[in-house]
């Protein structure tokens, strides 16, 4: 039988769907790529700020301010002239920095140097130099919309409640997120592992194994549950008149302000129902809608459903509970006191939320590890 020739097609002349077989991916998949450019964007810009603000510039946003107007960031107050000069050193470190890290160079000791100026840069300004402030903004946000439109009610404004101390702690955390994802897509890239999964060569460790994940994400989220315990319990009690943790007096005047302990009660309630939605990251209703979601009954719950809000939480809880550590004098525990566990809460709400995604993630589109 004489031998047939299989005649491979000329590449320039497939067209259509072969063209088309790598889907596009949207701007989230691309985090890797666009985070560094961003965090040098950053670094540049708050670097010459704080240039500025060392040459003697106006809006020094960690000086000391009139008290509704101030800030419980760790730099505030302090003075300008020794701050804003590290503030512009450190701008100009991060934008080399940022660079190397985007044109994925340096190895060894170089590596290494880099990975600990980023993981530093994105802890202390995601978690160290913010307050409560954020927190804040997460659960008021509903009504912050709603203010934008119709105004705030009473002799307030807008500009009281998003003032520039705040708006600079904003544009710190956002940095400091910036400098965690370069940070990590940098390490996965010069490590050779995936650079969106983090998966390598080397067989995965036994810890991350969906099995083992569960088990230890139950001891999280009941770590976090507990941590909501204090806050939620002094604020209802408040509510019905039993001043646990405070003095009568301060209770007294409390009641004697309009919506005060209803508005305690029902920041109380919000946290005691996201107590309850974290059981869901190790439930089965957190991977299938369950009966009461009737318009999504029996259909998979995207992991994203679940991973983008908690992650949100717990970065902002993180901050705001520090805060509190520092703050806290011991007067009135009930006052500042249950608001030290917010560290804890998202500590474990994030490593709560890390093992779901474990356990929910599939192969890998873009290195089909998995």
């Amino acid at each position: 039988m004489a031998d047939t020739a299989i005649e491979e097609p000329d590449p320039l002349t497939v067209r259509g769907p072969a063209k088309a077989a790598a889907p596009r991916r949207r701007w989230w998949h691309r985090w890797p790529d666009w985070s560094g450019r961003l965090v040098v964007l950053w670094s540049l810009l708050y670097g010459l700020a704080g240039l500025y603000w060392a040459l003697g510039g106006r809006g020094y946003p960690f000086a000391k301010a009139v008290e509704d107007r101030s800030s419980s960031s760790i730099l505030e107050p302090s003075s300008a002239s020794v701050v804003a000069p590290a503030m512009a050193a450190f701008g100009a470190l991060g934008v080399v920095a940022g660079v190397l890290m985007v044109r994925g160079l340096g190895t060894g000791r170089v590596r290494k140097a880099l990975l600990a100026f980023g993981w530093t840069a994105g802890a202390v300004l995601t978690f160290l130099v913010p307050d409560y402030s954020l927190l804040g903004l997460l659960v008021f946000s509903p009504a912050l919309l709603v203010f934008v439109f119709t105004g705030v009610p009473g002799p307030q404004e807008l500009g009281d409640i998003l003032y520039w101390h705040r708006l600079n702690l904003i544009i710190v955390f956002a940095g400091g997120l910036l400098w965690i994802a370069t940070t990590l897509a940098y390490q996965r890239r010069s490590g050779g592992s995936c650079v969106r999964c983090g998966r390598g060569e080397r067989a995965a460790a036994s810890w991350t194994d969906p099995d083992a994940a569960l088990r230890w994400t139950r001891w999280a989220v009941w770590a976090a549950v507990l941590s909501t315990l204090p806050y939620d319990i002094t604020r209802i009690a408040w509510y019905f008149g039993w001043p646990l943790g405070i003095t009568h007096a301060f209770l007294k005047e409390m009641q004697d302000t309009p919506h005060m302990l209803d508005m305690g009660l029902a920041l109380g309630a919000v946290s005691t129902m996201g107590s309850l939605l974290m059981h869901g990251l190790v439930s089965r209703w957190g991977e299938v809608w369950p009966r009461w979601v009737w318009f999504k009954h029996g259909r998979p719950v995207h992991p994203a459903t679940a991973i983008v809000p908690a992650s949100i939480v717990a970065v902002v809880l993180i901050p705001a509970g520090l805060m509190a550590i520092r703050d806290y004098d011991g007067h009135m525990w009930g006052t500042l006191g249950p608001a030290v566990f917010w560290a804890v809460w998202g500590v474990a709400l994030g490593v709560a939320t890390y093992g779901y995604h474990l356990r929910r993630r599939g192969s890998c589109r873009h290195c089909g590890r998995g």
